[in-house]
């Protein structure tokens, strides 16, 4: 197995190995506490494993009641149904009274979904408000900063008013940055970094050739490598001296234009950096202006390498016809996917193939006719739909979205709502409705007749897909089997520097945008057949089961989503989706109900107790939207005023018991033990309380009050938090931690030096080129070395540590080695590193 994330450099996000065997991972990621999921993965990694956990404890429970109590109901209908029609609703009767027990345990099973979510959505706002206000993250000068586009021109060019404007929220603006680009400079910057690349493979390579000829004797040094200055016809130089010598031009350039940033053309968005985080919040829900679309969108936890650079500067009015466009465009997609995945799962029926000659084969071979009724479909369409994604980024990407993380948010729900409806309403019933239609017609009114026989049959084909995804999409995520070839592959063929090594052992990323709307469509899938088909229920627990395992490992192991940190901004839409899958539902046990309708009391009673049923959920869904949802967002002011009253609510553990310390916690000598024992009985209730209900857990706790004397994790010994106030002198240790310095205020940085942390690629970049490259076994590459770095006049610096040649000739690199820390960013950093250099 793939264990990418015990290499990682950063000590406390690195996880530890696990032992031998086939199954050793498993019980090694059951011991992983949920805190130090949080801290190891963040808090996004954390709320989707929560949510397919809470899945896989709702379908267990729900596969335990409906298989024990509705199939043996449905067996005994009076339908004479055969297979799994026997064990559905189909076999019954539709003036059967059993059904009441149908609609009975679905208003049940509603009630336990909407009380989990209930459950969750309590957990996870106070998870984010401590997200939100621990000194990881308030700390960070993206906490404090929000991103305007749409800025009119006036106030681009007047920084002073526009700090104005924002200068009335608490605090005050501490600095206004406006976002600037110059083509020019960017074509100079990609220029240089191409022309580096290039140098440090020649470098690499020269390096393996003196290693291999340093043993033999009379040992002559290989030629230098000589290219043309201008392509095909251009003379033919020292590649060394001539690469070098450019590379020293380029950044001469870039070191130039620093000293003319502001001259640059403005961009229509700007930064705004508050002194207090809770002034960034309060701005992102501000009307900023009174004119039409003018500073309309404010984005927070801006973080430069996640902005879309070149969407700032899009005029409102394009960016708003755009969106419009782009809407259109996804319906048209979705009708002409339909229309596509329709005639390809027209060609893949047995029967139609079956006519052809080239097909004759078909008709009496069991196996085969089995294959390409059941498995083909679901293989084109798991093929069709991983093209999907990469349109509708685009499409989200063309309306002007400014950030990445933003595009992925957005592609949650636009991704869902397809699968919705071309999986699940086209593909998975499409039987269904081509026999409802060809039997009604003519007779209309036969439609409802033929729902309460067609719409079970479905059952077979929700099945084999719930099947295909959980044996087959499992092992396909735990094996990685592209992301591994490649691991092994890329180093062999194309990686001809440690640079390239380094990179290739990078853990992969997990695409969060589509995986979570795949598990809310079996979501979907499970809860709306949950009364039809109890059969489902128990592939969907295995399901959920097995991939909550499997992600537990991943992100434990092989994931490595550092640039992912929303705060669980993801989880309240897999809420919403979980909703939407309530309502699909209940309006199928309405058309059940519909087209099971006698004249009869008992007819009309169940169709009023359905509605009923809705009824509960839309109250319960106003419930969550009215006090769940204003607060998962933004940083409240009572949470604000908390922290500043008392830093050090900051650091704990939120608080969902709801007391501070319990009566049987008073009579402990040592405040420490019951402070721990508080901060065990939180992750109790954070861990449970969504599932469990309360009265039991507080009875397990009294029961068994060893449970509060174990600790969360390593570091679960309570600690003194110091209040971080947003200064350079507080936030330096954090900076290098978590990989994003870039995004930071560091130690001794002024307001130019922000202006520069926080703009463009090609603004942002270093008037020096860092070369990593391993040091060849010869005096005369050392000179070369030396060489090169002086026709790069001070502005190249080649670093030979944390690379090695092996005796075979294999470049190798230390995944341990921190290239950052060693790396200069001006010439005077180049200077001294080679003035200290280790030979």
């Amino acid at each position: 197995m793939r264990h990418a994330r015990t290499q990682l450099n950063e000590s406390k996000k690195r996880s530890q190995k696990i032992g031998d065997g086939i199954f050793a991972w498993i019980p090694a990621v059951l011991r992983v506490p949920d805190e130090d999921i949080i801290r190891r993965s963040g808090l996004d990694t954390y709320m989707f494993l929560r949510s397919i956990r809470t899945m896989f404890i709702m379908f267990s429970v729900i596969a335990i009641i409906t298989c024990s109590a509705l199939i043996p109901l449905n067996i005994l209908g009076t339908n004479n149904k055969r297979g799994l029609l026997q064990l559905s609703i189909g076999n019954l009767a539709p003036e059967s009274y059993v059904i009441w027990a149908h609609i009975g345990i679905f208003a049940l099973l509603v009630c336990w979904v909407m009380w989990s979510i209930i459950g969750e959505l309590r957990v996870y706002t106070q998870l984010r408000m401590w997200w939100l206000t621990n000194p990881e993250n308030s700390s960070r000068a993206n906490a404090n900063m929000v991103l305007v586009t749409s800025v009119p021109d006036k106030l681009v060019k007047d920084e002073q008013r526009l700090a104005d404007i924002f200068d009335v929220l608490p605090g005050g603006v501490r600095q206004v940055i406006v976002s600037r680009q110059s083509k020019e400079l960017a074509a100079i910057v990609t220029k240089r970094d191409r022309l580096a690349r290039r140098l440090e493979q020649l470098l690499t390579a020269y390096a393996v050739k003196c290693t291999a000829l340093s043993d033999q004797p009379g040992y002559v040094a290989p030629k230098h490598p000589t290219m043309r200055t201008h392509g095909v016809w251009g003379k033919r130089v020292d590649a060394f001296e001539y690469l070098a010598s450019e590379i020293a031009m380029c950044n001469h350039y870039i070191a130039q234009s620093a000293k003319t940033r502001h001259e640059y053309k403005p961009q229509s968005s700007a930064l705004i950096l508050f002194n207090q985080q809770i002034a960034a919040h309060l701005a992102a829900q501000a009307v900023i202006d009174y004119k039409p679309l003018s500073m309309g969108r404010v984005s927070t936890n801006v973080d430069p390498q996640d902005v879309i650079w070149s969407n700032l500067d899009m005029n409102p009015w394009n960016r708003r016809i755009r969106g419009y466009l782009s809407f259109l465009v996804t319906v048209a997609l979705t009708i002409v996917w339909t229309l596509v995945t329709a005639f390809l799962m027209g060609l893949v029926q047995i029967k139609n193939l079956s006519i052809l000659d080239q097909f004759s084969w078909l008709r009496d071979n069991d196996f085969a006719m089995g294959l390409f009724s059941g498995i083909v479909p679901s293989a084109i369409l798991a093929l069709l739909m991983t093209i999907l994604p990469t349109v509708l980024r685009l499409l989200l990407r063309l309306e002007g979205t400014a950030t990445r993380s933003e595009i992925d948010l957005r592609l949650l729900h636009r991704y869902y709502f397809f699968q919705v409806w071309n999986v699940y309403l086209v593909t998975i019933f499409s039987s269904s409705i081509v026999a409802i239609a060809a039997n009604s017609i003519g007779s209309p009114g036969k439609i409802v007749e033929l729902i309460q026989t067609q719409v079970p049959l479905s059952a077979t084909n929700v099945l084999i897909y719930v099947l295909l995804l959980s044996f087959i999409g499992a092992a396909k995520e735990i094996l990685q089997g592209v992301p591994l070839a490649l691991r092994y592959l890329v180093p062999i063929l194309f990686a001809r520097t440690p640079r390239a090594l380094y990179r290739a052992e990078t853990p992969s990323r997990f695409d969060w945008a589509t995986n979570i709307p795949t598990h809310s469509l079996i979501f979907l899938m499970g809860f709306s057949y949950s009364f039809i088909a109890p059969i489902v229920n128990i592939f969907v627990a295995i399901y959920f089961g097995l991939f909550y395992l499997i992600y537990r490992y991943q992100f434990l192991y092989v994931y490595n989503d550092q640039r992912w940190s929303l705060g669980g901004l993801s989880f309240p839409k897999a809420v919403k989706q979980m909703l939407v899958a309530v309502y699909i539902s209940e309006i199928y046990l309405l058309l059940m109900m519909v087209a099971k309708f006698q004249v009869s009391v008992n007819a009309i009673m169940r169709v009023i107790v359905v509605l009923g049923v809705i009824a509960g959920t839309l109250g319960a869904h106003w419930y969550i939207d009215d006090v769940y949802m204003p607060a998962i967002k933004y940083l409240p002011l009572k949470k604000a005023a908390d922290v500043e009253r008392t830093p050090h609510l900051a650091g704990e553990i939120p608080n969902v018991v709801g007391n501070r310390l319990s009566p049987s916690d008073k009579h402990l000598e040592e405040p420490l033990v019951a402070e721990q024992r508080h901060r065990r009985r939180n992750w109790i209730y954070i861990m449970y309380g969504s599932v469990v209900p309360g009265f039991l857990l507080r009875l397990a706790i009294w029961t068994f009050p060893s449970v509060l004397r174990e600790k969360v994790s390593d570091s679960d010994e309570p600690r003194p938090v110091v209040p971080r106030q947003l200064t350079t002198e507080t936030i330096g240790d954090t900076a290098n931690r978590l990989g994003m310095r870039d995004s930071r205020l560091t130690l001794g940085e002024d307001a130019a030096e922000l202006s520069r942390l926080f703009a463009c690629p090609a603004i942002r970049a270093k008037p020096v080129s860092n070369l990593w490259v391993p040091m060849g076994n010869s005096v005369l590459f050392a000179r070369l070395l030396w060489e090169v770095e002086y026709y790069g006049q001070g502005t190249i610096l080649v670093i030979t540590q944390g690379a090695q040649i092996s005796p075979r000739g294999k470049i190798c690199a230390d995944m341990d080695f921190s290239l950052a820390s060693v790396e200069a960013s001006d010439k005077e950093g180049v200077a001294h590193y080679q003035r200290t250099r280790p030979m």
